[in-house]
């Protein structure tokens, strides 16, 4: 087990900004662990309330089982228990309990857990999903609730009176009336993430309906200014939230828009952008043009 109980992980996490650190790859496109360690290296100096390797960000989906173990034994033996570490889960339910379980072993602190891969499921089997990698673990768990496993607050409630440790719940879809329903539902049981791409954008809002943190990508490349623009939501600054969405947020997101994929590939175009380049995303996604890149690197600016 992790050294945060589910609890302790539940209470820390909802408490500050969240780091989802992409994946370090080669020209060839092979994991690169050493480069991935010094850029954890360089992000921990700035205070984030847990750190989740191998997510969405970090293209858990293109990673094998075996790369997932890795990435996340690296970032747990570089963290040493000073911010909680959030291990991936997903796939099919077999995949995902293993996946769990090897998180644990490895000294992981909690799983997020993905939707199942390429297949259309009923709420039935989404809950016996969820409870099963749950049982699978003593790890506090995050339900990612977006793409095919879509919870609503029904679904939720009956996977927390069924398992203790699960903790949290992501949203990744932006249907406020679901959010509400399932954070009125559920109250304090859970924390509640932010985990709609360019979370920034949502944050103002999202933290009316009791969603105190979020996953910030732009934190990979921008950490300092992602810190600041936190803080400003948190404090209900809306001058200064709303001149950053309008001077920086909005116009990220208008290249981002310009390709499926570009959500995770414009962070690793940030990196690269700053100086601190973390390698070529893996097929099937693909790199910002030299056009876009270009395009980011003005949008950055001074904001470095």
């Amino acid at each position: 087990m992790g050294k945060y109980s589910p609890q302790e992980l539940a209470k820390t996490l909802g408490s500050g900004l969240l780091s989802f650190p992409i994946t370090h790859f080669d020209a060839a496109h092979a994991l690169d662990l050493k480069a991935y360690a010094a850029n954890l290296e360089w992000l921990s100096q700035y205070p984030v309330t847990g750190l989740f390797a191998a997510g969405g960000t970090g293209e858990f989906f293109s990673l094998t089982p075996a790369e997932v173990s890795k990435v996340v034994a690296t970032a747990v033996q570089h963290v040493d228990g000073a911010t909680p570490l959030i291990a991936p889960a997903g796939y099919g339910t077999a995949i995902a309990t293993e996946l769990a379980r090897d998180a644990e072993a490895n000294g992981a602190d909690g799983i997020l857990l993905f939707p199942p891969y390429l297949t259309e499921c009923d709420s039935e089997g989404l809950v016996d999903h969820a409870i099963k990698v749950c049982q699978s673990t003593s790890l506090g768990v995050i339900i990612y609730s977006r793409a095919n496993a879509k919870f609503d607050a029904d679904m939720v409630a009956r996977v927390a009176d069924r398992c203790p440790n699960f903790i949290g719940y992501k949203d990744g879809i932006g249907d406020i009336d679901r959010m509400v329903r399932v954070s009125n539902r559920m109250g304090d049981r859970l924390t509640y993430v932010g985990g709609l791409p360019t979370a920034e954008t949502f944050a103002q809002p999202y933290l009316e309906m009791g969603v105190t943190t979020y996953s910030s990508a732009i934190f990979n490349f921008l950490p300092e200014w992602a810190l600041q623009f936190y803080k400003a939501v948190r404090e209900r600054d809306h001058a200064f939230v709303q001149a950053e969405l309008r001077d920086f947020v909005l116009p990220y997101t208008l290249i981002r828009n310009r390709r499926a994929g570009y959500a995770v590939s414009i962070v690793k175009a940030g990196m690269t952008a700053i100086g601190r380049s973390a390698g070529p995303v893996r097929s099937p996604l693909k790199d910002l043009s030299s056009e876009e890149l270009e395009m980011l690197k003005q949008l950055i600016g001074n904001r470095k």
